[in-house]
């Protein structure tokens, strides 16, 4: 067979369905490309004034108007933009993909100026033939002596244009709505599309029910009236400002408006950057849920100021999608359809940045405003954790300023409490992750001079180990996992303990009516206590990740209650008491109540231990008041 060489050719009969259903993934996504072309129509305007190739009107008043009609169920939009000569309508529509934006940029490389053409990809006109079945254009260049233009296509490949009757500069892109779609013929349902889509696109952009307009005017005879809707969106969005020029009202009231949320955010950060890229935007910290499953934001990506999508995790770092805010970036490489990027590293680029600049602005508030830094930490901290599990750079850059609350209510860094404690427990780290159940493990610690930390969130177990694995030699103890040598009292003999360990093992195994009890004597320097619950860091760390990831007990791995050990304190007069008395009438009550005691120091009892524990209490007490 002869080799043959040639250019792939395209049925358009067959790409036109192709674009229609499946170049966009949300079919509102039209009202976006519709009023993007009008805004680049005008913009395209405002450039060739600025070069001296249109002189502009005194006064003159650019803007979109969307009309609807739910009647005829139609939406027309409409420019006062540049407009097209029957020449560019048939290069600019009847070319599939040829992107007028792109040409004019072309043409006009060496001249442009500040404002930004959005279009690029000349596919965005064609997202309206998914929801209508007809299309009219009606358009009117600016250049003297131009004839307006009508053009109108049934959404196959054929269509028709001729001479029309437009006497204004601009276009009119008339939707003929299909029947599924009528939808967006409603008032409430085209102006919540083009909230989400346009709201801050750079001219204003105003709605008309025509079916109520038309109503209006019939009842006033005709009358004129003066009465103007407002605009559906703000030109001048808080992010294009210069920082400097924005007030903390006009942060909150932005934040109030974007995200409906009339909590005030703890603090923001403004991001202003025009080299190697540009980017601009506010990202706030919001006041965080207490459950880390709970931890929920919305960051908005705009693309010279249209809506991309929420939460881009390749543009915002994953950590950073706890928080809310919005980042307009126009060197964002997307696809045909700007709701996904294309695989490039400048993104990585631009994501590493924006961690940097969120690093750099809580570096610099424990810099310098230390007060408030700590002010916000409870409510920052689970976003910072979570920052450090997931990005190493960003974790190198808060090593440092790390926080933690001591038993005193304090706020210290891990050096700070290991250089504190080094005579103490040298490398290890004890933590409280609830007040209240461990309150008499903490008043043990005070009573001699040892500190421990107060961590409390959920996702502090995996942080935890994260750090241990940064700082060889740290490990971390819940204060409850053992007995130190710093509570310890004068050390029992081996045989002493032996003999005691076994008796009241026995004791308290048949007491509890159980099979297998682990106890451990030892002679604490508080005699007030009598007993104590502590289970093994690992075996509690592991019975929480099980808990986590809802698995079942796993043969063979020693954690819950058979890692548990009971602590029994020799110097206590009613272990003596069981020492001395172990057949004594009232011994069982006795072990049971020390055993619930401990448990209760430690976690809850279940509903029947505590049933149990209640009618117990009373029983001792009647005995007492006898």
């Amino acid at each position: 067979m002869a080799g043959k060489k040639g250019s792939l050719t395209i049925d358009s009969e067959n790409i036109f369905p192709i674009i229609k259903k499946w170049l966009y993934s949300d079919h509102d996504i039209f009202a976006r490309e519709v009023i993007s072309n009008g805004c680049d129509a005008i913009t395209k305007l405002k450039k060739l004034a600025l070069m001296g190739e249109w002189e502009e009107p005194e006064g003159e008043k650019y803007r979109i108007d969307v009309y609807a009609s739910p009647e005829e169920k139609t939406l027309t939009f409409v420019d006062n933009g540049i407009g097209m000569t029957e020449e560019e309508v048939d290069k600019y529509i009847n070319r599939i993909a040829f992107s007028g934006a792109t040409d004019f940029l072309d043409k006009y490389k060496d001249k442009a100026n500040e404002d930004q053409i959005i279009g690029h990809f000349g596919l965005g006109f064609y997202s309206v033939f998914m929801v209508a079945d007809k299309v009219t254009i009606d358009s009117l260049s600016y250049i003297d002596g131009a004839k307006p233009v009508h053009w109108e296509c049934d959404g196959g490949t054929d269509f028709f244009m001729e001479e029309g009757d437009r006497t204004e500069r601009g276009t009119a892109i008339t939707l003929y709505l299909s029947e599924d779609c009528y939808e967006f013929a409603n008032e409430y349902r085209i102006k919540e599309v083009i909230e989400k889509y346009c709201s801050f696109m750079p001219y204003e952009i105003y709605f008309t029910d025509e079916d109520k307009a038309k109503e209006a005017v019939d009842e006033t005879e005709s009358e004129e009236t003066e009465t103007e809707n407002k605009p559906l969106n703000n030109i001048n969005p808080l992010w294009i400002k210069n920082p400097s020029e924005c007030t903390d009202e006009e942060y909150q009231e932005f934040y109030r408006q974007v995200f409906l949320d009339f909590k005030p955010p703890l603090f923001w950060i403004h991001l202003n950057m025009d080299y190697p890229f540009n980017l601009k935007g506010i990202l706030y910290f919001p006041k965080i849920n207490t459950n880390y499953e709970q931890i929920e934001g919305k960051v908005k990506l705009y693309n010279n100021r249209v809506f991309v999508a929420d939460n881009i995790k390749e543009v915002i770092p994953e950590f950073m999608l706890t928080l809310k805010g919005v980042i307009d970036c126009p060197d964002i490489p997307l696809n045909v359809s700007r709701s996904a990027l294309q695989n490039d590293g400048f993104v990585k680029k631009i994501s590493d940045y924006i961690t940097k600049k969120v690093a750099d602005k809580l570096t610099g508030m424990c810099k310098t405003d230390r007060e408030n830094y700590e002010k916000y930490w409870d409510d920052i901290s689970p976003f910072i954790k979570f920052g450090c599990l997931k990005d190493a750079k960003f974790s190198e850059k808060m090593n440092d300023y790390m926080l933690f609350k001591n038993l005193d209510g304090k706020y210290i860094t891990l050096p700070d409490y290991l250089e504190a404690g080094k005579e103490k427990y040298e490398n290890k780290v004890f933590y409280v992750t609830d007040e209240q159940a461990q309150s008499q493990y903490i008043n043990m610690f005070k009573e001699e001079g040892m500190d421990a930390v107060i961590l409390t969130h959920n996702i502090d177990n995996p942080y935890i180990s994260s750090l241990e694995a940064k700082n060889e030699g740290v490990k971390f103890y819940r204060i409850d996992s053992e007995i130190t040598d710093n509570l310890a009292g004068e050390k029992l003999s081996d045989e002493d303990i032996k003999a005691y360990t076994e008796k009241l093992t026995e004791m308290f195994k048949k007491a509890l009516g159980v099979e297998k009890l682990n106890v451990k004597v030892e002679s604490l320097k508080n005699e007030n206590i009598s007993s104590l619950l502590t289970q093994s860091e690992d075996s509690r760390r592991m019975e929480e990740m099980m808990k986590m990831y809802s698995m079942g007990a796993m043969p063979g791995l020693d954690y819950g209650a058979d890692s548990e050990t009971l602590v029994l304190n020799a110097n206590n007069s009613l272990v003596k008491y069981l020492l001395d008395n172990p057949e004594g009438e009232n011994a069982d009550k006795i072990c049971c109540q020390l055993y619930d005691l401990a448990v209760i120091a430690n976690r809850p009892l279940s509903p029947s231990e505590m049933t149990k524990f209640v009618a117990r209490s009373n029983e001792i007490l009647k005995m007492i008041a006898k």
